[in-house]
């Protein structure tokens, strides 16, 4: 299967500028600002409502901004009909034609294009082959598992080779099982083709684990992009410390107790260790703190401990399982405990 042509003049796959989306005296999306390169994962992660599949939406051209352009490889495409634009779609629930057989389905748009027959065959079959579906073309969709059904949804869109793939929670359908296993099978299948993917999910561990750079959107706004690790260890805006993953935020009088100066800072529950005897906490180059264990949970690899400070406020810690699970190895509810991580993990946010 051949890769799309180059983008004119090295611009970026996709670029976006001043997008804006009003639904009547609702604004869904805000003056977005982005730039998605050639070959890349990204992700746009944020909570129902937060305006990335409204975007998704408008790069497909299946909603019309109400301000602001859309270009892919140069190119505006702001005012252009969706099957004039160089993308495809995948959607959660596949939108399979249950009476054609996977061959057909996947064929489909090569025959909505009037490309002939032998070479709709022909890449219809390099596209099953792809993702690993060459014998099944003879199937009917309901003779598939939910993971073959988004693996043929899949091949549907490449078989048009486009140069931009849009993923509007192409893994919401699945169990949890399955949807681990394609992520990592869609990350290295985007990785093998090249073509730029943009997905949406509100899954933060799906956007860690696959993507090169993820936009976390609030409210109809980005708050942050950044590659995985630094949206995780360096969260920009309290928002994303507690959305994308866990994390503990100190504010008010707790940062000023704790860290001797005022702000927002963040904090992650597994750098945080956890003492029942004091003469094992760290003095050096080390923020202390100790209080009362309110609950403990334990998650099987991990257990998380909750603990209410003596200066106000509480914090999540998490001990990884790594020796033993037993329930008289961890401080137990209503435990006096201290508490100690590196001042480098404490990380400034701004607030709002």
């Amino acid at each position: 299967m051949s890769s799309p042509a180059p983008a004119r003049n090295g611009a970026p796959a996709i670029a976006i500028r001043g997008l804006r989306k009003e639904f009547g005296s609702v604004v869904a999306v805000d003056e977005v600002d982005l730039d998605i390169a050639n070959g890349e994962f990204f992700s746009m992660l944020g909570p129902s409502g937060s305006g990335k599949t409204t975007v998704l939406r408008m790069v497909a051209g299946f909603e019309s901004p109400t301000a602001g352009t859309i270009e892919l490889g140069g190119v505006d495409v702001t005012k252009d009909a969706p099957f004039s634009r160089d993308v495809n779609t995948v959607f959660q629930d596949y939108a399979l034609f249950p009476h054609m057989t996977v061959a057909q389905n996947v064929e489909y748009g090569l025959r909505v294009k009037r490309v002939p027959r032998a070479e709709r065959r022909t890449r219809a079959q390099e596209a099953l082959e792809r993702v690993q579906l060459g014998e099944y073309g003879a199937r009917r969709p309901g003779q598939l598992s939910g993971g073959q059904r988004q693996r043929v949804a899949l091949a549907r869109a490449l078989v048009n080779r486009p140069r931009v793939l849009l993923l509007d929670e192409p893994l919401g359908a699945l169990d949890l099982k399955l949807r681990r296993e394609m992520q990592v099978e869609l990350k290295q299948l985007q990785r093998d083709l090249g073509i730029t993917f943009l997905f949406v999910t509100h899954d933060q561990e799906e956007a860690l684990t696959m993507s090169d750079r993820i936009a976390v959107f609030n409210q109809g706004r980005i708050e942050q992009v950044a590659s995985p690790r630094d949206l995780y260890e360096l969260p920009a805006t309290p928002f994303v410390a507690g959305f994308v993953g866990t994390s503990n935020v100190l504010d008010g009088d707790a940062a000023i107790k704790l860290l001797g100066e005022p702000g927002t800072f963040s904090v992650r529950p597994e750098k945080i260790q956890l003492h029942l005897d004091a003469s094992h906490v760290p003095t050096q180059h080390a923020v202390t703190a100790a209080g009362v264990v309110r609950e403990v949970v334990y998650l099987g690899s991990a257990t998380q401990s909750i603990v209410d400070l003596d200066h106000g406020g509480s914090l999540i810690v998490l001990r990884q399982n790594q020796q033993s699970s037993e329930e008289g190895d961890v401080a137990g509810r209503g435990a006096h405990v201290h508490l100690s991580w590196r001042r480098e993990h404490t990380v400034p946010v701004t607030a709002g």
